[in-house]
């Protein structure tokens, strides 16, 4: 008589543990889309359900919430990809072609910037670095430092048309960012679209000009 044996399975394997650089970024990759609609409110609940984790393992990666806050505003800050796309422009277009592309990039960037910016503001634990402090040390973003990067990208956009220009593409270029940073605040009626702002921008508000006596 044969005796029927049902064979072990196999032992269940754990996945590796994750290491903490890791498991940091891919809280911050699943909090930034909650941190942009919900602001601040957004809990540490939603937050871990949307990196598929629970919410113990936020706070063995983070002290608080204002830290996740705070690293979210680190992330976005990173103007890596968006210099790659300006620099991916191509410099055989047009000048206003260029700028246009240029805009619709910025103003993204810049949008996510104010939005995560936004929610650090509301946490309320915002305060000016002391001398010697970096800004993760008080969690104040330091946007300035983070838009001269593009900036840079800005002006080599201008630079095939130095010749014809008024100011060094470095002014233009300078002038132009804060003239996107202006027009993309937060509940501006009828905002202006980016061929409308390059317009203005190049060619001022008059259809017709002269120069100024």
């Amino acid at each position: 008589m044969t005796e029927n044996t049902t064979p072990a399975a196999p032992a269940r394997r754990r996945a590796p543990a994750m290491d903490p650089d890791r498991r940091r970024a891919m809280i911050v990759t699943a909090a930034l889309p909650l941190v942009i609609e919900y602001g601040s409110a957004v809990t540490t609940a939603k937050i871990a359900r949307a990196a598929g984790i629970g919410e113990g393992t936020i706070f063995r990666v983070f002290p608080d919430k204002d830290a996740l806050l705070a690293a979210c505003m680190t992330e976005v800050l990173r103007s890596e990809d968006t210099v790659a796309h300006l620099e991916s422009i191509s410099l055989d277009q047009p000048l206003p072609a260029r700028l246009t592309e240029a805009a619709e990039v910025m103003r993204g960037y810049m949008s996510r910037i104010g939005a995560v910016a936004g929610a650090l503001a509301a946490a309320g634990r915002l305060e000016r670095p002391a001398a010697g402090q970096s800004s993760e040390d008080t969690r104040l973003p330091d946007r300035e430092a983070a838009l001269a990067t593009p900036r840079a990208a800005l002006a080599a956009l201008f630079e095939p048309d130095r010749g014809s220009l008024r100011l060094a593409p470095e002014r233009l270029a300078d002038a132009f960012q804060l003239l996107l940073m202006s027009a993309g605040r937060p509940g501006a009626p009828d905002p202006l679209t980016d061929r409308e702002l390059v317009t203005l921008f190049l060619y001022g508000a008059l259809t017709q000009h002269e120069e100024a006596r």
